[in-house]
């Protein structure tokens, strides 16, 4: 293929880690000296990614960070343009500019995974779409409130009269205690109060299992192909040698991990992004592979309350006999992502560490959360909010479900899925994702295309949909909007 620029690009050799940043640092060197001029378009992502012989991930990174500093800027439906940089000269602008040039490259005291990145992740917004199908975010408006109020009132009643003191590390024991009846009895975990480590959220699980788990350059992880993004980054900024392994309508293909596989990531319940189900073979062949071969499985339950017609397989962690499975999960989907709080159900062989990683972490977490969330479901909150969640995001799912068989017949692919809070379908004509999204987004649509989650060995040309947020009577429209700009 052509090369898209008049001046060449070099870049690492395959396998390195340095390629996004050294795309960074030379397309932001371009821009500064001149060589590329404001108001310039620059080549589409999967372009520049076929003519440069890299993943289109690897392009997507490196332009985030170019709009995320200023250098260039999105135009919906039409793509990124070198930006102005004669009208930003102001404030820390102007200073950055005028540094030298080695103070506008990564510094080396930073540890070289580090060194990629230039900006901070900003929370996508959805303000000015009329059809908002994002992911993972559920709809709190129904949420009671005032039940949490009066609960938080009486923590705080109850703590002003305690004597100040830090407290443990693996979380609150009445907490603990209600997170082990409660998915007891929700997914049928077999784990006591003692097996529940608390956590500011899913993601920091991720993080203390990595430090705890990873020996940088030898440790060996396995991860969907398509997958959750954050949790690959969490494990490759640890050291751990990660390696994708493709996913088809029965999840993980088990087959294919490598025989000297440490740790496996799974969302077995319902498959990210994709929404699949691992099958009940697939999760006997994952539990005598990691019985096998010394490994552990990190099972992701993130959404598995939401389930809208058949019962839920049971758990890996049900399934083990073997102190195999490590069980995480999540408050952030079934209430409201604010929270902050998630849990993991640890082996006894797993528990002691990662209680003091918590400890090094953070030393503890918000007390005042932990009791009245504690509250919230002792008193049984927790799964009337949850009942009543579950049928409303029922009636959207089926109207999702009926609105693209309707309108994307001989267009779309549905993969099934039974529960969560989004469906995923790969589109059947040719029609490139990531156009059809800027399209979308011109169009007042905000959705997300399923090769964001995937690397080289699986990209998806596909969508998927988001349901959490979206009241029922924009579903229709929002489709058929969207199947219009297909054609």
């Amino acid at each position: 293929m052509e090369h898209p620029f008049e001046f060449p690009l070099e870049l690492p050799e395959r396998g390195s880690r340095q390629r996004m940043a050294a795309l960074h640092r030379q397309l932001r060197a371009a821009i500064l000296d001149g060589r590329l001029k404001p108001g310039l378009r620059l080549p589409a992502t999967r372009e520049l990614a076929e003519a440069l012989e890299v993943s289109r991930n690897t392009v997507v990174a490196a332009y985030d960070l170019l709009l995320g500093d200023g250098y260039i800027e999105a135009r919906r439906g039409a793509g990124n343009f070198v930006a102005d940089l004669a009208m930003r000269r102001s404030g820390r602008h102007a200073q950055a500019d005028n540094l030298p040039p080695d103070s506008r490259t990564p510094d080396s005291r930073l540890a070289s995974y580090w060194q990629n990145f230039t900006s901070v992740p900003t929370p996508m917004r959805a303000d000015g779409f009329a059809y908002d199908f994002r992911l993972g975010i559920p709809d709190s408006r129904s949420f009671p409130y005032d039940i949490w109020r009066r609960l938080s009132a009486r923590v705080l009643r109850n703590l002003s009269k305690a004597a100040p003191f830090y407290d443990l590390a693996q979380g609150r024991l009445p907490l603990r205690q209600a997170i082990a009846q409660h998915i007891s009895f929700a997914r049928a975990v077999s784990c006591e109060a003692e097996d529940v480590v608390v956590t500011s959220g899913a993601q920091q699980a991720f993080d203390l299992l990595a430090r705890v788990l990873v020996t940088p350059g030898q440790t060996v992880v396995a991860v969907e192909d398509p997958g959750y993004p954050p949790l690959r980054a969490v494990f490759l900024a640890a050291g751990a040698r990660v390696v994708d392994v493709p996913v088809d309508e029965e999840g993980l293909i088990v087959d294919q991990l490598p025989r000297d596989t440490n740790v496996i990531y799974v969302t077995p319940s319902h498959q990210f992004p994709l929404g699949v189900v691992m099958s009940p073979h697939r999760r006997v062949q994952l539990l005598e592979f990691a019985r096998t071969h010394g490994a552990l499985v990190i099972e992701d339950d993130y959404d598995s309350e939401f389930r809208y017609s058949t019962r839920p397989l049971d758990a890996l962690q049900t399934l083990d006999r073997d102190d195999s499975v490590c069980y995480v999960g999540t408050f952030s989907k079934c209430l409201f992502p604010t929270l902050r709080l998630g849990y993991a159900v640890v082996p006894p062989w797993l528990r002691t560490a990662l209680a003091n990683a918590k400890h090094q972490a953070d030393w503890h977490g918000d007390v005042l959360a932990q009791d009245s969330l504690a509250a919230f479901i002792a008193e049984g909150h927790l799964v009337r909010y949850v009942r009543h969640m579950r049928k409303l995001y029922a009636e959207r799912r089926d109207a999702l479900l009926d609105a693209l068989q309707r309108y994307g017949k001989g267009k779309l692919h549905v993969y099934p899925s039974d529960a969560g809070l989004h469906l995923a379908a790969r589109l059947d004509v040719p029609v490139d994702s990531s156009i059809l999204l800027g399209r979308a987004m011109a169009s007042g649509i905000n959705l997300e295309p399923l090769d964001w989650d995937a690397r080289d060995g699986a990209l998806v040309n596909g969508l998927a949909f988001g349901f959490g947020l979206i009241d029922l009577e924009r579903i229709d429209e929002g489709i058929a909007s969207l199947m219009k700009l297909i054609g």
